[in-house]
């Protein structure tokens, strides 16, 4: 098949997708792109509140690959959308949207399907292969994380020292937070504000700090949060917010920890070497616990990937694609 000059393959659409009933109001938006006799695979995006977008599409083989995408509860197309204050953030956690995944692999008569994200959707897709790893073929990861406190705690208050200005500001969109450890909690109290004007606050400081740690990555082109549309930069900061706030529901360590379960599952982890939102430690040691797991660093990269990320992205599902 001819491919785009970047090496994706070309745009598609769906066809099929649906509303998936999930319980507890929730009804969560999934789409299947490709071959539908072809290999099944799980696009699970990041954010936490990112929604799944069509360019993670492109990267798998249409003739060969049966793609499906889902939003995660809450955000993108699945409601209610947590830019809505009423909302509950109650029944959205790992073990939620674990339950969702499965719920989904049922609902889609799926034996086994390759899982394939990264930041947030690797914490995720890791809980999942840990719970069920007979339901998981391989696994796909660009930009390894798994959420640890450390890791969040790295992310918003230990990257402030390459960002001291933007910290500054974002320290001081919550100045009740006590300490630095509260501060992604404070934030989280925020956007349950009942004020909207509050909540738009909390999001806009959010959003610049998340932009700041990625600008060396995109100083020539569009800021990845700042720019998004309204809601959607609302439901990703609440979420976001709302997760990290709770340590992911997972035991510090935890999926580092049990590893193992992943045994038998190859793996293909792609992480950037100046990796500023997750740095290359947390990937080291994944790989290191995971006796199937292949780490390719990128030099040149970092959070958002590059050419060279894509590239090694690519190899390893048009390698994996006609695997059982």
């Amino acid at each position: 098949m001819d491919r785009e000059p970047d090496g994706t393959y070309p745009p598609i659409e769906p066809y099929d997708h649906g509303m998936l009933d999930a319980g507890d109001g929730n009804l969560v938006y999934w789409e299947v792109c490709g071959n539908p006799d072809g290999k099944p695979a799980l696009v699970v995006h990041g954010g936490p509140g990112s929604g799944c977008g069509t360019r993670p599409r492109q990267y798998f083989d249409p003739d060969l690959y049966r793609v499906v995408l889902f939003d995660q509860r809450n955000c993108g197309r699945s409601t209610p959308h947590a830019s809505d204050p009423a909302a509950d953030m109650r029944h959205n956690t790992t073990a939620h949207l674990i339950a969702d995944m499965e719920l989904l692999r049922t609902r889609l008569g799926i034996g086994r399907w390759l899982l394939y994200g990264g930041s947030w959707g690797s914490t995720l897709i890791l809980a999942y292969a840990q719970r069920y790893p007979e339901r998981v073929s391989q696994i796909v990861i660009p930009a390894v994380t798994t959420t640890r406190r450390s890791e969040t705690d790295w992310l918003y208050r230990g990257a402030g020292r390459f960002f001291p200005e933007a910290w500054d500001r974002f320290r001081a969109g919550v100045p009740e937070a006590e300490g630095p450890r509260d501060l992604v909690a404070a934030y989280a109290r925020r956007m349950e504000s009942p004020d909207p004007e509050v909540r738009a606050r909390a999001t806009a400081d959010w959003c610049a700090w998340e932009d700041a740690v990625l600008s060396l990555e995109t100083s020539t082109g569009p800021a990845p949060y700042t720019g998004r549309p309204a809601p959607a930069r609302q439901a990703f900061v609440r979420i976001c917010a709302h997760y990290f706030s709770h340590a992911a529901w997972l035991e510090e360590g935890q999926l580092i920890r049990d590893a193992h379960r992943l045994a038998g599952i190859p793996g293909v982890l792609v992480h950037g070497r100046f990796d500023m939102g997750g740095p290359l430690t947390t990937a080291w040691e994944l790989a290191r616990a995971w006796p199937d797991a292949e780490l390719t660093v990128i030099d040149g990269d970092g959070h958002l990937g590059g050419a060279a990320t894509r590239r090694a992205v690519l190899a390893a599902l048009d390698r994996f694609a006609r695997h059982a």
